[in-house]
């Protein structure tokens, strides 16, 4: 017998317009999923350390310190686990692209982010991390 585990993927939502953070994770919330959300980077390192999310989704013009900062962070901890790191920015030039796959992130998406992408994206992501889960809906 093969149980399904259900649990939603930990989501670090890094973002410092309060308006989008926070209709970005009631919509993983409504997935699932367990999020936080920090509106910089100082809050992202604080709220992560010791205990990283399985995925960060980061701006990348955050005050003081940006996305690909906080990214390089996350990659530095201790630890088996490693997040799913995704740029989620307005910045779609080569050069940005450039910087983003520097800084180690995994993806690179663009401002406004289309809500079924990201959730057939992370549903993705989980039954890669969570052998057995599989989604309630087929995924395109």
């Amino acid at each position: 017998m093969i149980v399904q585990e259900t649990r939603g993927l930990r989501v670090l939502v890094v973002e410092d317009n309060v308006d989008t953070a926070f209709t970005l994770a009631a919509l993983l919330r409504q997935e699932g999923h367990e999020v936080q959300v920090a509106p910089d980077g100082p809050t992202a390192l604080q709220l992560a350390q010791g205990d990283l999310p399985d995925v960060a989704l980061l701006d990348i013009g955050l005050p003081g310190m940006d996305g690909h900062d906080v990214a390089r962070w996350l990659q530095t901890q201790p630890g088996e686990k490693r997040p799913l790191l995704i740029a989620i920015t307005g910045k779609d030039h080569e050069e940005d692209r450039r910087r983003s796959a520097e800084a180690g992130l995994d993806l690179h998406l663009l401002k406004p982010v289309e809500p079924d992408d990201l959730r057939r994206l992370l549903r993705r992501f989980q039954g890669i991390i969570r052998p057995g889960f599989e989604p309630s809906e087929p995924m395109a």
